[in-house]
């Protein structure tokens, strides 16, 4: 069976959520470790209950730290969501950090790797 394509409304959703936590983070979170945190992806699940946030930070050497601060403010992002979106029930929120920049590095230090072989790609 082929994979169910995203709804309008769950794009627009998951577009809104994601503008939502990122002004709370820039805005009304006082959190220095979220300084440089930033939400990068938001996924929700069918029925809306679940909405998964991919974050990352550009200080990866503090990522502990950041990762501490986000489950810290994991309550009041779903309390701002609340406020903000207009639903019946608001998503619960499962944080996942973003190791897509992490990896993205690793594979172009691969290819340069390969590069300076003489077996790079042309």
């Amino acid at each position: 069976m082929p994979p169910k394509k995203n709804s309008f409304k769950k794009d627009k959703l998951e577009e809104r959520i994601l503008q939502e936590l990122n002004s709370l983070l820039r805005t009304k979170l006082g959190d220095a470790r979220l300084q440089f945190v930033s939400i990068t992806k938001v996924e929700i699940n069918e029925d809306y209950s679940v909405a998964k946030v991919f974050w990352d930070t550009f200080q990866t050497d503090k990522r502990g730290d950041a990762s501490e601060a986000m489950k810290s403010a994991k309550s009041r992002m779903r309390n701002t969501l609340a406020q903000t979106l207009d639903l019946r029930v608001v998503p619960q929120i499962v944080l996942q950090y973003d190791a897509q920049f992490e990896s993205e590095k690793v594979i172009l230090d691969i290819l340069k790797d390969e590069e300076k072989k003489g077996r790079g790609f042309k």
